[in-house]
C-alpha cells in the first residue's frame, strides 16, 4: 500500500521522491501535454492553443509552457515573428516549477537566439542544461542531450576533453520515439546534428520517421528536401521545394518558409545544371517583400549562397 502511495504521489506532484525532478504529470494533464503536440504537428493551432488553456486550468505553469511552444512552431511554421515576439515576453512570465522552469528557460534560450540575441540565449539554456542534467527522467536527459552534443562539438577537439556525442545522438532518438509530448523537440535538433556530420541518409529517414508521424508537414518536407539535394537527388529536392513555395505563397504569403524555398531553389537548380531556372528562381528576389523580411533568413543558408555568389 505504501508504494501505492509514493507512485501515486510521483504522478500527481511530478517530482520524484528521492532521485531528482521529474517531467510527470497526472494522467489528466499528460493527454491534454500530448494532445497539444499532436494538433500542433497537425497545424491546427486553434484547437492546440484550446487545449493548452485547458491544461492551464489544471497546471498553469505547465499549459503556459505549452501555450509559448505552440507559438514558436507557429513561428517555424508560418514565419509569424509577431508570434515569436509574444512567446518570447509570457516565457518570461510562466509560473512553472521544477523541470517545467528548465524548459521555460530553455525554451526562452531558443527565442533569445532567433531574434539575434546569441549570448543571452546560450546563458539561458546553459541554465536549464544543469537542471536537465541532475534529472533521472528520460526527456530530460534528452533536453541535456541537446545543449551537451554541441558543447562537445565545440571542443572536443581538445586533448584529454571527454566526448560523448555518439551517446547524445543515441538518447535523442530513443527520446524522439518515446516521447509524445516532446518528439518535435527532440527530433528537430537531432536531424541537424547528423546534417553537421555529413550523415544526409540518417537526417533523410529521421525526417521520413517525423513525417509518418505528422504526413505533410512543411518543416519536416523542407528539412526532408535539404537531405535530397545534399544526397545530390536534385529533382526530388526541387519538386518538393517547388510545391512549398506554392503552398505557403497560398497559405501564408510572401512568409520566412516562402522565401526559403526560393533560395534553396536557386543552389539546388543551380547544382543540378539548370541555370535558366535558377536564374528565374534569383529574379524572385528583386521584390521589396523580400527586402523586408531578408533578416529572418537562415544564417548559413544565406551564407552558402553569398559565398557562392549565387545570390
Amino acid at each position: 500500500m505504501l508504494s501505492r502511495i509514493i507512485t501515486l504521489c510521483f504522478l500527481v506532484c511530478g517530482l520524484a521522491f528521492a532521485d531528482g525532478p521529474s517531467f510527470a504529470l497526472s494522467p489528466t494533464q499528460n493527454a491534454l501535454a500530448e494532445q497539444v503536440t499532436q494538433k500542433t504537428m497537425e497545424l491546427d493551432y486553434v484547437e492546440a492553443f484550446n487545449l493548452a488553456r485547458k491544461l492551464r486550468l489544471e497546471n498553469d505553469g505547465v499549459g503556459c509552457v505549452f501555450q509559448n511552444i505552440i507559438r514558436v512552431s507557429m513561428y517555424d511554421d508560418k514565419g509569424d515573428t509577431a508570434s515569436l515576439k509574444i512567446a518570447a515576453k509570457n516565457l518570461e512570465s510562466c509560473k512553472a516549477e521544477g523541470l517545467w522552469d528548465a524548459l521555460r528557460n530553455f525554451e526562452i534560450g531558443y527565442v533569445l537566439t532567433e531574434t539575434g540575441h546569441s549570448v543571452k540565449g546560450a546563458m539561458q539554456t546553459r541554465s536549464a542544461a544543469k537542471m536537465f542534467e541532475d534529472s533521472p527522467d528520460f526527456e530530460a536527459k534528452s533536453f541535456y542531450a541537446i545543449y551537451a552534443y554541441y558543447v562537445d562539438d565545440s571542443f572536443g577537439w581538445l586533448p584529454f576533453k571527454s566526448d560523448n556525442r555518439e551517446a547524445y545522438l543515441k538518447e535523442l532518438e530513443s527520446a524522439s520515439i518515446r516521447s509524445k509530448r516532446f518528439w518535435p523537440l527532440f527530433l528537430t535538433p537531432l536531424i541537424w546534428m547528423h546534417y553537421d556530420r555529413k550523415d544526409f541518409k540518417k537526417g533523410l529517414a529521421l525526417a521520413e520517421a517525423g513525417l509518418k508521424k505528422a504526413p505533410n508537414h512543411p518543416v519536416l518536407l523542407q528539412i526532408k528536401a535539404d537531405m535530397l539535394y545534399r544526397l545530390k537527388r536534385y529533382p526530388e529536392a526541387a519538386s518538393i521545394y517547388e510545391k512549398s513555395a506554392a503552398d505557403y505563397l497560398e497559405r501564408t504569403g510572401k512568409s520566412i518558409r516562402y522565401w526559403c524555398s526560393v533560395l534553396n531553389l536557386i543552389r539546388i537548380y543551380h547544382d543540378a545544371g539548370d541555370k535558366t531556372k535558377a536564374v528565374e528562381q534569383r529574379n524572385k528576389l528583386n521584390d521589396p517583400e523580400y527586402e523586408k523580411i531578408k533578416k529572418w533568413m537562415p544564417g548559413s543558408l544565406m551564407d552558402d549562397l553569398t559565398d557562392r555568389k549565387l545570390i
